[in-house]
């Protein structure tokens, strides 16, 4: 048994470092990003059934949004637009009037359309966010693409969707194992800001967070309520660390 595991402890190893070799850590920055706009058609949406549709619409619209809060530069394209998958939401568009937009007569892989490369390669940027629909064609092929291509590539879970689950789940192990980043919506603000104090820093990151991800916009929300109300209940003094909430949070004790 002891000579059987022992090359297979070997290759597991090996397998391991390989893996951990192949995707090394590189870390988000705006000056080196740029923002697609992939397929997030109207008449795609209708396929994106792996999400709450309410949920996966707001997430396509903030996906959309990075790039004006973090001022990068954006390329917009659409499959067959003039047939049944339809235009980009009006939201999206009016965003962006002079971004390039590639409308793509027939190419299902994105980088096969040479305005749409010709695009993305002005920019002249080696970090790539994308979301698009159906996430196992319209992302996977790009992503695929654009790793092949030489770019690190960051893909938008949150604001892809396909038909299940399951190929939601097969489709991101594909891109995974070819050295695509998956991310959520925060974790790209949040690498691509940095430091709160940075611009764009909370001043307009927390406003932008309360319109898109509310669910840390609410607590800043719920933080600034509590300073202005100015006031703690009994015991809620005992729950906080030895010396308060800081320098700039005036709490006090009250009635309420």
């Amino acid at each position: 048994m002891k000579n059987i595991l022992a090359p297979l402890l070997a290759f597991s190893s090996s397998l391991s470092l390989c893996i951990a070799d192949a995707v090394p850590w590189e870390r988000l920055n705006k000056n080196d990003a740029l923002l697609l706009i992939l397929d997030l058609q109207d008449g795609l949406y209708g396929l994106a059934r792996d999400f709450d549709p309410t949920v996966y619409h707001n997430a396509m619209i903030a996906h959309a949004a990075l790039g004006k809060l973090f001022d990068l530069p954006v390329v917009l394209t659409t499959s067959a637009q003039t047939g049944p998958n339809g235009p980009l939401p009006k939201a999206i568009l009016e965003m962006y009037p002079d971004a390039p937009l590639i409308e793509r007569p027939g190419e299902v892989d994105a980088w096969d359309n040479p305005q749409f490369q010709a695009a993305v390669r002005a920019a002249n940027r080696s970090q790539i966010i994308v979301a698009g629909i159906v996430t196992d064609v319209c992302t996977t092929f790009l992503a695929l693409s654009l790793r092949a291509e030489g770019y690190s590539v960051w893909a938008n879970v949150e604001a892809s969707g396909t038909t299940t689950p399951f190929i939601r789940d097969t489709a991101n192990s594909r891109m995974q194992a070819a050295g695509v980043q998956l991310v959520s919506l925060f974790s790209i603000v949040c690498d691509l800001m940095r430091d709160w104090r940075d611009t764009p820093g909370s001043s307009a990151v927390l406003p932008w967070l309360a319109q898109y991800y509310p669910v840390y916009g609410i607590l800043a929300q719920a933080h600034a309520g509590a300073i202005l109300n100015g006031s703690e209940i009994p015991g809620e003094a005992e729950l906080v660390p030895v010396g308060g909430f800081g320098n700039n949070d005036t709490i006090v004790e009250g009635s309420g």
